[in-house]
């Protein structure tokens, strides 16, 4: 079983900055992927971002360029660094961690809001 703990949503204003953490605990395998998704209402839940264990890293083309992913391994955390945030941006946001290697384990966290005004 794997915990995730999400943290550092909030309101910002458009054009403004936020950054999100998720740390997992647990029984956490090394090799692994990390990432968010996010939802917004009345759409269905989509990528926003993913790193892997060995460094890897996908983004969706709408946040390319604006949000930056990274992770501490150490720690077991994973950020979302979110810049030029945009009203369309406003979306719950999950932090989703999975086995790379069978058994495809995953788990989510709770999420966290982040709502950008106009």
């Amino acid at each position: 079983q794997v915990q995730l703990v999400e943290s550092g949503g909030g309101l910002v204003q458009a054009g403004g900055s936020l950054r999100l953490s998720c740390s997992a605990s647990g029984f956490i395998s090394a090799i692994n992927l990390m990432g968010w998704y996010r939802q917004a209402p009345g759409k269905q839940r989509e990528l926003v971002a993913t790193i892997s264990s060995g460094g890897g890293i996908n983004y969706a083309d709408t946040v390319k360029g604006r949000f930056t992913i990274s992770r501490d391994n150490a720690k077991n955390t994973v950020y979302l660094q979110m810049n030029s945030l945009k009203p369309e941006d406003t979306a719950v946001y999950y932090c989703r961690w999975r086995r790379i290697l069978p058994p495809l384990n995953e788990y989510w966290g709770q999420g966290t809001q982040v709502t950008v005004s106009s």
